[in-house]
């Protein structure tokens, strides 16, 4: 399979989008998010947050083989790691990786369970081809911060080093959604995450389909996940 070349779009510099990312995940919001992705008590906001995402990765997860054994998966954009366990647990050798070192941290301390030797936890850039192949790419919730351009040249920078399925998210444009970036327009700019880019669901596949890396792909199961302030829709993008 033909490698890719991602090329950031002139709209929102991939790498700008990164570094703003880094700075709002491993020093803004750190504590916060630990906090989301463990079982201490949270508010009612975040508490549908909490369960929306948890909803999210077991769809995800239900998408993947049971069996894992012999697979090797990158969990693109890890968090604090609790997809890339469950993914060892079935057998899968995995490597995750986040931009933030203190999530990544976080994720290597947070377990002793024994399947947590498959996991090689990396901080760095999830589309960096020193990674190598693999036979399934996740991405849940790491490509929503991206303008559609990026997000498809990224879809094809993974596929490009993937044999099985390629799994993401992203934000459907949706009413709720937009009321929720006007709410979040009215805390103050210190106190806002980086703002998700809503995606029209076809528009999105469009663009994909437009995609040349992605000419022997083909989309196949997508799901909406809607938990009170938590909106997000996965895609599975298979070899035709």
């Amino acid at each position: 399979m033909a490698t890719s070349h991602f090329e950031p779009s002139a709209e929102r510099p991939y790498e700008k989008r990164r570094s703003e990312l880094l700075t709002y995940f491993d020093r803004t919001a750190v504590d916060a998010w630990a906090r989301l992705t463990s079982d201490a008590p949270v508010g009612r906001i975040r508490a549908t947050v909490r369960a929306g995402r948890t909803e999210m990765r077991d769809t995800l997860l239900s998408w993947l083989p049971d069996d894992l054994q012999g697979r090797r998966l990158l969990d693109a954009g890890c968090g604090t790691g609790a997809l890339a366990l469950e993914a060892a647990r079935r057998g899968a050798e995995v490597v995750a990786i986040d931009l933030s070192p203190t999530l990544v941290g976080l994720a290597r301390d947070n377990t002793q369970d024994p399947a947590a030797r498959r996991i090689s936890y990396r901080v760095g850039d999830m589309l960096d081809p020193s990674l190598g192949r693999f036979d399934h790419v996740v991405a849940m919730d790491s490509l929503i911060h991206y303008a559609a351009p990026d997000m498809a040249g990224m879809v094809e920078s993974l596929a490009s080093r993937t044999s099985g399925s390629v799994l993401f998210t992203f934000a459907p444009r949706t009413r709720p959604l937009a009321l929720m970036h006007a709410v979040g327009q009215l805390f103050p700019r210190s106190n806002r995450s980086p703002a998700i880019e809503p995606i029209d669901p076809g528009r999105l596949s469009e663009r994909l389909a437009e995609t040349p890396g992605l000419a022997s792909w083909q989309t196949g199961r997508t799901r909406r996940v809607a938990r009170g302030f938590y909106i997000s829709q996965a895609l599975e993008l298979c070899p035709a």
